[in-house]
């Protein structure tokens, strides 16, 4: 019974991987199921045991990429400069694994249609990571470490869609973005202190 159970995740992980791959060459839009099934070596029928819906699929895919960076840049942290360094600690990685990057950033400019399955999850994702930001911001500025006039909310806001816009950036011209080089200096400047 475990063999079975532990052979089912290992597929489900399959699954999931070849989806990514998939969304990140074609587009969420561009790929299908049974494309992805045949990657993965199954059947479509056999995906579906899975994952019945390719809106399913798709937020598995997201939900394991935010898993693993919250557990890996311990992006949970307590608020304050520890979460900052966190961010700065994910550009780096993602630096690294330019494939995840473009997904991401391909789902996102998608999912800003209502309608896309993705929507709900990218306006959840935003929200998250705006709020962890600001907290950081707010804890930061309770502690006299953040420059005067730095209102927290829209620190936090201005942040994140630099840190996606820098990306974009960077996929499209590499040579030319430096991505955590420029987020190093943002930061840094709304900081009384060394970030």
């Amino acid at each position: 019974m475990t063999g079975g159970y532990l052979k089912g995740r290992i597929r489900r992980e399959d699954i999931i991987t070849a989806a990514a791959s998939a969304y990140g060459e074609l587009g969420y839009h561009g790929s299908s199921l049974r494309e992805i099934a045949k990657r993965v070596g199954i059947s479509h029928a056999g995906l579906l045991y899975y994952f019945p819906t390719k809106e399913a699929l798709l937020a598995a895919v997201l939900e394991r990429r935010d898993a693993e960076d919250t557990e890996r840049e311990q992006l949970a942290a307590p608020p304050g400069l520890e979460v900052l360094r966190h961010f700065v600690a994910l550009a780096e990685h993602n630096v690294r694994h330019p494939g995840i990057v473009d997904l991401y950033s391909r789902l996102a400019a998608e999912a800003v249609a209502p309608d896309h399955p993705a929507h709900e999850y990218f306006v959840r994702h935003y929200r998250a990571a705006r709020d962890g930001v600001r907290e950081s911001f707010e804890a930061l500025a309770a502690r006299g470490e953040l420059r005067e006039g730095v209102e927290p909310g829209m620190a936090a806001l201005t942040f994140i869609a630099l840190m996606d816009g820098l990306q974009v950036q960077w996929l499209t011209v590499p040579g030319d973005v430096d991505l955590v080089g420029s987020l190093r200096c943002h930061l840094q400047n709304l900081l009384t202190v060394p970030l």
